[in-house]
């Protein structure tokens, strides 16, 4: 049996106020990391029909949406209700040297992961320094003195 506690609802109530009793879209907690030539995004979104996951590239900014809807239980006398429903909605600039071509994503067990490619032009590489034998480089270093 469920007891009741003061301090559970005092603390529902504090967070409400604020958290500005807003109705309009979350925030999804995420993680980002760059693993060798791709960026891996994972989004925590239990509860969310993979359905409702819209993932949008615009430019250089990308847009994760999703929607979470909750059971309205007519007729049920509720004696606690801490799961919020509701749209997410995550933006990000993505920056210069991303292939948005190739972005792709995946919903597994109520977290949603995105791969973000580098470009192939933005992968680092290394330069060769060629050398002339026949001329090597001099450094010369003037000395100047202050008057």
């Amino acid at each position: 049996m469920a007891t009741y506690d003061p301090l559970r609802d005092l603390e529902r109530v504090a967070s409400s106020f604020f958290d500005g009793g807003r109705r309009g879209p979350r925030q999804m907690p995420m993680d980002l990391y760059r693993d060798g030539d791709h960026y891996v995004l994972t989004a925590d979104m239990p509860g969310v029909d993979p359905g409702s996951v819209d993932i949008d590239v615009d430019g250089q900014l990308l847009t994760i949406r999703a929607e979470r809807t909750l059971g309205s239980g007519e007729g049920v006398k509720w004696i606690t209700r801490e799961r919020a429903a509701g749209s997410f909605l995550r933006q990000l600039s993505l920056g210069q040297g991303i292939d948005t071509e190739r972005i792709s994503a995946s919903y597994r067990n109520g977290v949603l992961s995105v791969t973000i490619p580098v470009s192939e032009q933005a992968r680092a590489r290394k330069v060769q320094v060629s050398t002339d034998a026949a001329e090597s480089p001099v450094l010369e270093v003037a000395e100047t003195k202050n008057a």
